[in-house]
């Protein structure tokens, strides 16, 4: 029997955050005001989210930037 490897994307890989020097303060309002209500508690999936709107906003940015600088 043959089995095929499995190569891994960078899509695929995980990696573990850790925070320095950040305010608890911040982090447990966070928690409260948007990572319990709007994520049912799934702090990953909060951080994830908004790390993709981020990009996706900056991306909008770049690009009404290039329109109307053209």
């Amino acid at each position: 029997m043959t089995q095929t490897a499995q190569i891994k994307t960078e899509e695929d890989l995980l990696v573990d955050l850790t925070f320095h020097g950040f305010p608890t303060c911040l982090l447990k309002d966070f928690a409260l005001k948007i990572v319990k209500p709007y994520f049912n508690g799934n702090l990953n999936l909060a951080i994830k989210t908004l790390m993709e709107s981020a990009i996706a906003e900056e991306s909008l940015v770049n690009r009404a930037i290039d329109i109307t600088s053209r």
